[in-house]
C-alpha cells in the first residue's frame, strides 16, 4: 500500500465517523461565530468613532479636518489590529493549537522589545496624544523648551518646527514636555509712548486715540478698538503712556512696530515733544580781579 492510499485510508477511517463529523463541524461554527462578531465589533467601533468625529466637526472649537480624518484613521487601525489579533487567537484555540507556549513566546518577545526601545514607544504614544488631542497644528507657532518656531510636520515619532531665522529643529515627541501655543487665541500688543514732562498729556492722548483709531481702519490683524489706557509710569525724564490692542493670532508684533511708526509721525506732526537724553552745561562766571 503506497503512502497516498494509507493518506486516503486514514481520512476515510476518521472523517466516517458521525462524532468527528459532528466536532469538525461545531468547529466550523464556532470558527463562523468568532469571525462574525469580530467583523461586528470592528463595525461598531468604525460607528463610534465616526460619529465622534462628526461631533468634533460640529463642535464649536474648529479642528482642521485633515487632523480629525488622521486621528479616525489611526483609532480605526488599533481598534482592528487588536480585535483581529484576538480573532485569530481564539480560531487557533478552537483547531488545537496549545496557545499557551505562543502567548509566553509573544510575551517574551513583547518584553525584550519594550525594554530594547523604550524611547521609541514613548515617542509614538506622545504623538498619538499630540495629534488626538490637537495640541497643535500644522503653521502654528509654539514653543517647546528654547525652541521657538512655526510647526512644519506632526508626526507619530517627532515633531519639525522652523524658527524665523530658518533653522529647522527636529523633536522627538517623548522629550516634548511642555508647549506654549502662540496661535490659538487672539494676542494682544502692548505700546508705550513716552513724552516729556513738558507735553500737554490730555493733548497727547487725543492725538494717540485718533491715531490707534487710523490704524485699526486700516489694518485686518487688529480685531477690535485698541485702547489708549493713560499713564502707566512716571519716569525720571518721561511719561509713558499704555496702548493696548487685541489682534489676530501671533500677529501683536507687527501690529506694535505699525503703530509705534505711525505714533511717531502723528507726534511729530502735533508738535508733541518725544523726550531723548539731553545735557546742560551750566557755566560758572567769577570777577576777573579782586576788590
Amino acid at each position: 500500500m503506497t503512502y497516498a492510499s494509507e493518506v486516503v485510508q486514514w481520512i476515510r477511517e476518521h472523517f466516517s465517523k458521525p462524532e468527528m463529523l459532528a466536532s469538525i463541524f461545531w468547529i466550523c461554527v464556532k470558527i463562523l461565530i468568532i469571525y462574525l462578531a469580530a467583523r461586528l465589533c470592528i463595525k461598531i467601533a468604525d460607528k463610534m468613532i465616526a460619529h465622534m468625529m462628526t461631533a468634533r466637526e460640529n463642535s464649536p472649537l474648529k479642528f482642521d479636518a485633515r487632523r480629525t480624518n488622521t486621528i479616525g484613521r489611526l483609532v480605526h487601525n488599533l481598534i482592528s489590529y487588536t480585535v483581529n489579533l484576538i480573532c485569530i487567537l481564539l480560531i487557533l484555540g478552537q483547531v488545537g493549537v496549545n496557545l499557551g507556549p505562543l502567548l509566553a513566546g509573544a510575551g517574551v518577545l513583547g518584553l525584550a522589545i519594550g525594554f530594547g526601545a523604550q524611547s521609541l514607544v514613548k515617542d509614538v504614544i506622545t504623538g498619538f496624544f499630540i495629534i488626538f488631542e490637537d495640541q497643535f497644528g500644522v503653521g502654528d507657532v509654539i514653543q517647546i523648551d528654547q525652541f521657538k518656531g512655526t510647526v512644519e510636520e506632526i508626526g507619530i515619532r517627532v515633531t519639525r518646527i522652523k524658527s524665523w531665522t530658518g533653522e529647522v529643529h527636529i523633536i522627538p515627541n517623548g522629550n516634548i514636555k511642555q508647549v506654549t501655543n502662540f496661535s490659538t487665541y487672539n494676542s494682544l500688543a502692548v505700546v508705550d509712548v513716552a513724552v516729556s514732562y513738558e507735553s500737554d498729556i490730555d493733548r497727547a492722548t487725543e492725538v494717540l486715540k485718533e491715531t490707534v483709531k487710523s490704524v485699526h481702519e486700516n489694518t485686518d490683524n487688529i480685531v477690535k478698538a485698541p485702547e489708549v489706557l493713560g499713564v502707566q509710569m512716571i519716569g525720571n525724564s518721561e511719561l509713558k503712556i499704555r496702548i493696548i490692542a487685541e489682534c489676530k493670532p501671533n500677529t501683536h508684533a507687527d501690529v506694535a512696530r505699525l503703530m509705534n511708526a505711525e505714533i511717531k509721525k502723528q507726534l511729530d506732526a502735533s508738535g508733541i515733544e518725544i523726550p531723548y537724553p539731553k545735557v546742560v552745561t551750566f557755566v560758572k562766571s567769577e570777577k576777573a580781579g579782586a576788590d
